[in-house]
């Protein structure tokens, strides 16, 4: 299976649209299994033309390119989490092309309050490809020493949410650098989760993040903020970063990461 995972800085992007329009050549070129997508944005005032997603929605928007190129079998979820930059509704996704046998959301933030930028949310789909079923969630956690929202708490509400029978992914940017010791990335290792970039047979260096981004106001190291992360180990012929400027263009503010496991 291809699994791919992005930040997309939706709309806050120069050149927003070409940048949309390379995610979808790039799905179309590796046929994904599974994506997930996190800062997947509309605005508040646009049109509703399906459910809660609006017109502008960075994911409808790439649906319609897909389409464009002839690409139409991807199932999807999205669900609001909280308002960006006071005219967003920013969101988290996840798009596959095996059928989605059951979904789920659910807030991992002590806080509901969508008005408030740190609440936060997973969106969750139990996929089944040939006799298998497995869960993939998109996640988007919030920063180690937060006093407000702790990175912890997120993450003990995040596990007590999944059903450990099953195989499951963790895909998302954890704000927590897997570069950074006795933090919040070995505090997810602690817990029993596997890093599929650890078994990787062929990988590359797994910076996602250079220099200064939102919410890394002061960062001047290379980050390891997005991973894809499971609950057992499994054979990972590849994880490589992507849209870094050297594997694809860059599409967003963090580049993606895509793996390739084996079931």
């Amino acid at each position: 299976m291809k699994l791919l995972t992005v930040n997309c800085h939706a709309w806050i992007e120069e050149n927003q649209l070409e940048k949309i329009r390379i995610l979808a050549e790039t799905i179309k070129e590796n046929d994904y299994d599974v994506i997930a997508l996190q800062e997947v944005s509309q605005s508040i005032a646009a049109p509703a033309v399906e459910g809660s997603l609006k017109e502008d929605n960075y994911l409808i928007v790439l649906l319609k390119f897909l389409e464009e190129i002839g690409v139409s079998h991807y199932h999807y979820l999205w669900d609001f989490v909280h308002i960006g930059f006071d005219i967003y509704e920013e969101g988290v996704a996840i798009l596959t092309k095996h059928s989605i046998v059951e979904e789920t959301s659910f807030f991992i933030s002590k806080s509901n309050d969508t008005s408030f930028w740190k609440s936060r949310k997973v969106v969750g789909a139990k996929i089944r490809n040939a006799d298998q079923e497995m869960w993939f969630y998109s996640c988007h956690l919030g920063w180690w020493n937060d006093e407000e929202e702790a990175f912890q708490d997120q993450v003990t509400a995040l596990l007590n949410k999944i059903d450990h029978s099953q195989r499951f992914f963790l895909m998302g940017d954890f704000n927590n650098s897997g570069f950074k010791r006795n933090e919040g990335y070995d505090y997810l290792i602690e817990k029993g989760l596997v890093d599929t970039y650890n078994l990787a047979e062929e990988k590359d260096n797994g910076v996602t993040v250079l220099g200064k981004i939102a919410g890394w106001d002061d960062n001047i190291e290379e980050l390891r903020l997005d991973l894809i992360l499971t609950n057992s180990p499994l054979r990972v012929a590849s994880s490589t970063v992507i849209f870094n400027g050297k594997n694809k263009p860059v599409i967003s503010d963090h580049y993606g990461v895509e793996v390739e496991v084996e079931l």
